[in-house]
């Protein structure tokens, strides 16, 4: 039931416009003969309500937005207060793994942050912004324009929320660097030359362009996983150097050009840490030495982020090591919308948890969730509204209890919680345990797992797949004839898991019926195929509408491939398959290999596989 309000008192600038882009999501109307509502700038998040009227304190719009949202429906006497233990909580939308959200897409997200109370959103834009005078970059990729992304700096700012750019200024430009036009400013083919003066014409020109249409000084310019930083074109032009000479070098100009442009630079810390590990990992390098120290430029924020760990004192461990670093440090954890189709939120909870406990006793000042899309951006970003539910409830409310975030899911977003809770049963099963750093993402590994070449049989032998994901095309029926804003969301995945269960039926039995020489057992199987392969048909085409709800069409043809892969291997296994059962060969050598152990460890965990070429097939894909 709508809730009329009347407004008074102080209140953020331009709030009755904000509330009435709101409305859909709170269920709140401005009208004259509503209930009063009377605001007050003040310290903290405070509501008041006697059941007739309500006194809100606030002191940052989103706030303001929060404390609404915070109203027992029917309204009842309450009295809430909030310190938020962060002074900046965001959310950064990843828009460079083939999915470039639509800017409604985008401001849907805003305005449930404004209701969760996250007041910063950053646009992870690797090459998907324009950029005056580069034809090339982004290009076919869905890049924003100028104009979009001027509109959707607006629209936050409405709502009380900074909106910057994240950008990359060394690694993570293969999808640029690919080009011919741009091969010139490649070091390797994912990392910037540094020392080139061309370099750094093209590096301001993606500084001003990806600035411009914001509002906010704030920007993210990368600098992570530069992996073979003067190992390539560097080397050839200059010799060898020690990388942290080429990186302290690097971040120096890339620092001089944002000051000329007044920006407030931030960074990824991660290569501080890795040019000293005995790995090339972020997390078991020592305390950092004084190389280290010194190759951190004055002017620039370090982002600690991590994603993995599971107990509080690693990410205390962590903290310290920056704090050795001398520069301001922010915090970066992480939604698991990267591990295939479904999100992992055990993994998730976990991380998040851990990660903000640590950073609000050592007094981080910023923190914010990312959702990546590695590896054609599978999971539809929606699937991260309960992990940015986490951030904010932790950071408002000081805890993440399932009951509290169910409440908070309904109020901010319309949804069933335990409709986002349950993705995770797509990746995860009783008894299957996994590894902590790579955590186990059954949905992809069985969805693309070849029906011939089953490169996972072994480490998945036991488990009760075909069963499993039957019962779960049952559940996210459910789901999605009760969830109106995510039926759609809901339908996807229980197409998702009838396709896994048809799969599985097949992967749990094919290998006996050719072993065994079951030539009933065969025919039933094959027969059995043709329902799977028209499963994968409609699988393709809900994913195809959401994917066209919810971002540009680019990118997609990715997941069109690869689904059109499955079918075509499906048909090719039905008919092996027939003629083995008609007698017409003695066998299915693919299938009457051995199974042996993939991503089972000794200790009988299993890792996950987070790329398609490692799982559908053990020949080379690409080269």
């Amino acid at each position: 039931m709508e809730l009329k309000i009347v407004l008074s008192g102080e209140l953020p600038v331009r709030c009755a416009e904000a509330l009435e882009a709101l409305a859909p999501e709170l269920g709140i109307a401005v009208a004259p003969d509503g209930i009063s509502v009377r605001g007050h700038r003040g310290g903290a998040l405070a509501v008041c309500c006697d059941g007739e009227a309500v006194c809100v304190e606030w002191a940052q719009p989103v706030q303001f937005y929060r404390a609404l949202s915070l109203l027992p429906r029917p309204l009842a006497a309450c009295e809430i207060r909030e310190t938020p233990c962060f002074e900046t909580v965001g959310m950064m939308f990843d828009v460079s793994r083939n999915a470039v959200l639509r800017p409604d897409t985008l401001r849907g997200f805003l305005r449930r942050m404004a209701l969760m109370g996250m007041n910063l959103g950053m646009m992870y834009t690797e090459d998907t912004y324009e950029v005056p005078g580069q034809p090339y970059f982004g290009y076919q990729r869905g890049r924003y324009t100028y104009e979009e992304l001027r509109a959707l700096d607006d629209y936050a700012d409405l709502l009380g929320i900074e909106l910057c750019p994240c950008i990359q200024t060394l690694g993570h430009l293969n999808r640029a660097l690919h080009w011919p036009a741009l091969r010139h400013l490649q070091d390797n083919d994912e990392v910037l030359l540094a020392d080139s003066e061309e370099t750094y014409f093209f590096i301001r020109q993606l500084l001003a362009a990806a600035s411009a249409p914001y509002r906010s000084k704030r920007i993210h310019i990368g600098m992570d996983e530069a992996h073979g930083v003067g190992m390539g074109a560097h080397l050839r032009l200059h010799g060898y150097e020690k990388p942290y000479d080429i990186l302290h070098r690097h971040l120096r100009r890339v620092l001089e050009l944002a000051d000329e442009l007044g920006l407030s630079p931030m960074m990824w810390s991660d290569m501080y840490f890795r040019l000293e590990s005995p790995t090339n990992g972020y997390y078991d390098g020592p305390m950092p030495s004084r190389q280290a120290v010194d190759a951190v430029a004055p002017g620039v924020s370090l982002v600690y982020w991590d994603y993995y760990h599971m107990r509080e004192e690693e990410y205390t461990e962590q903290l310290k090591k920056h704090a050795a670093l001398c520069a301001p440090t922010v915090f970066a954890g992480g939604v698991w919308t990267w591990c295939g189709p479904a999100p992992d939120y055990e993994k998730t909870r976990a991380a998040t948890l851990a990660g903000l406990s640590a950073c609000r006793k050592a007094g981080v000042p910023l923190v914010f969730a990312t959702a990546w899309g590695d590896n054609g951006a599978e999971a539809n970003l929606q699937t991260a509204l309960l992990g940015m539910q986490m951030f904010a409830e932790f950071t408002y409310h000081g805890s993440m209890e399932d009951d509290w975030l169910a409440r908070r899911m309904r109020a901010c977003c319309g949804a069933n919680a335990q409709a986002f809770w349950d993705l995770t049963l797509f990746n995860h099963m009783p008894g299957m345990r996994s590894g902590e750093f790579r955590p186990v993402n059954a949905a992809k590994m069985l969805l693309y797992q070849d029906p011939l070449v089953q490169l996972f049989s072994a480490d998945v032998q036991g488990f009760a797949l075909a069963g499993h994901y039957a019962a779960l095309a049952l559940r996210y029926e459910g789901y999605a004839s009760e969830d109106g804003a995510f039926a759609s969301l809901g339908k996807f995945y229980a197409l998702l898991a009838d396709v896994l269960a048809k799969k599985c039926v097949w992967h749990e039995q094919a290998s006996q019926a050719v072993i065994s020489h079951n030539t009933a057992l065969a025919k039933q199987l094959a027969d059995g195929l043709s329902s799977a392969i028209d499963a994968v048909e409609t699988l393709r085409a809900a994913w195809l509408s959401l994917w066209n709800a919810t971002n540009k069409p680019y990118g997609f043809e990715v997941i069109d491939g690869r689904l059109g892969a499955v079918a075509a291997r499906l048909d090719t296994a039905r008919r092996r398959m027939r003629a083995f059962a008609a007698g017409e060969c003695d066998t299915i050598p693919e299938l009457a290999e051995p199974a042996l152990p993939y991503t089972r460890r000794p200790d009988g965990t299993l890792d996950g596989s987070y790329h398609v070429g490692e799982i559908f097939s053990a020949c080379k894909i690409d080269g």
